[in-house]
């Protein structure tokens, strides 16, 4: 029975302005059992039916102990991180302040292609969650199209929606699952606003620069030290999925559900290494540059400038030269002008060339307004233009250039009035 036919057949019996979502029929359990294909299979594979409606979907679950360790860390490391962020004053995008680590909810779906709308569909709704000395995952597994009012309703009736930690679902699983809800909401609960923490993104800010991709199975392998074993590629989820809905056999669906296991307990492991570097737990690391920036952006001035304090201390050459420069700028906004003049000078002459010219117009800039001396402000501008020339060597002169002439003509012009009245 198609969807569309199985919702018009439940308006005639289900109270659409308040619904009572009874639990599986227990009676006909035993019944319903002999109808599903391969059920054996299942059942081998830690994979139950639940039944709702005279239709059903499968949940599967297995545990882990705390004690597991899944690449760097094992999931007892969760419960430290949430103490951790329980007793910073640091507001962050991924802080757990005022939550438990049982509370946290890791998120992932499988589904029949990568764009979005009614056409593509999630046939599989994977999470884990911290119940007492365990981690438990659950997979909701859609048995065949037509059979999402049974996958929504177990879904939906025992999870923590409010802090979801997914990878890219906030721009992708939960929108995927906001369509699917849309076609049965009249027949399952209500889906809520939820509190996120997107992994994804806090990757992209740590580590566009060091990986080539920034997908969770590149993060997994380069950052988190988690090497998969016969694992199928997720790409291949949806062709596995049209094929085990045609024979029913769900030998070859176990692989897809093993895969996004495994992605979710990546989601566990993925958070505790990102709360460390963001709290800084082990002190300066190759990320603390990307960590300040981030501080920065998000307004955290004290934080950054600690970071960017701690880089200068235990850093390498070239993140200290970087770091210097950042500070540099906070001290001429906290007017500190002889300490940033002195970092800039510095970065003047141990930077890169893009460093080079900063810091050469930022020392004219002081020089000029900040300390009279109209001499050196020309003598820095002219050092940074001739860097720039050097550097855009036969490209027609940008912005900043055509900028620093004008500088240039104005100082010009200072000395020479300067010299006149003398």
């Amino acid at each position: 029975m198609s969807l569309k036919n199985k919702l018009n057949r439940m308006k005639t019996h289900m109270n659409l302005e308040k619904v009572d979502h009874p639990s599986p029929v227990e009676e006909n359990i035993g019944i319903v059992n002999e109808d599903i294909p391969f059920l054996e299979k299942w059942l081998e594979n830690d994979t139950v039916p639940y039944h709702f409606d005279d239709d059903y979907c499968f949940i599967r679950e297995v545990r882990y102990p705390l004690n597991h360790k899944h690449g760097l860390y094992a999931f007892s490391e969760l419960k430290k991180i949430v103490n951790e962020w329980n007793q910073t004053s640091l507001e962050h995008p991924l802080s757990a302040r005022g939550v438990n680590s049982e509370d946290l909810f890791f998120f992932d779906t499988e589904t029949t292609g990568l764009g979005g709308g009614a056409g593509n569909t999630i046939f599989l709704l994977g999470y884990a969650y911290l119940e007492g000395e365990e981690v438990v995952v659950k997979q909701h597994i859609l048995p065949q199209p037509g059979s999402e009012i049974p996958l929504y309703q177990s879904f939906l009736e025992k999870i923590n929606y409010e802090t979801l930690v997914t990878y890219n679902g906030k721009s992708f699983d939960w929108p995927q699952l906001k369509t699917r809800h849309t076609l049965i909401k009249e027949h399952v609960p209500k889906l809520p606003e939820f509190g996120h923490f997107d992994l994804y993104h806090a990757s992209r800010r740590l580590w566009r620069n060091k990986l080539e991709r920034v997908k969770l199975s590149v993060v997994e392998t380069d950052i988190l030290e988690v090497h998969r074993e016969d694992d199928i590629p997720g790409y291949l989820a949806p062709m596995i999925y049209f094929d085990f809905v045609e024979r029913k056999n769900p030998e070859i669906l176990f692989g897809i559900m093993k895969h996004n296991e495994l992605d979710i307990l990546s989601l566990i492991s993925l958070y505790i290494h990102l709360s460390r570097k963001i709290l800084q737990i082990d002190g300066y690391t190759e990320d603390s540059m990307e960590i300040a920036r981030w501080l920065a952006y998000l307004g955290k001035k004290e934080e950054s400038v600690e970071t960017y304090e701690k880089i200068l201390t235990a850093g390498n050459e070239e993140d200290r030269i970087i770091a210097g420069h950042a500070l540099a700028f906070q001290k001429k906004k906290e007017k500190q002008f002889n300490e940033a003049l002195e970092i800039w000078k510095e970065v003047a002459v141990k930077g890169n060339v893009q460093l080079r010219i900063q810091a050469q117009i930022e020392c004219a800039k002081l020089y000029e307004h900040q300390f009279k001396d109209v001499a050196f402000a020309l003598k820095c501008s002219l050092i940074a233009h001739q860097e720039m020339i050097r550097e855009e060597s036969g490209l027609i002169p940008g912005k900043k250039q055509l900028e620093l002439e004008k500088r240039i003509r104005r100082l010009e012009k200072k000395e020479l009035s300067k010299d006149i009245f003398v």
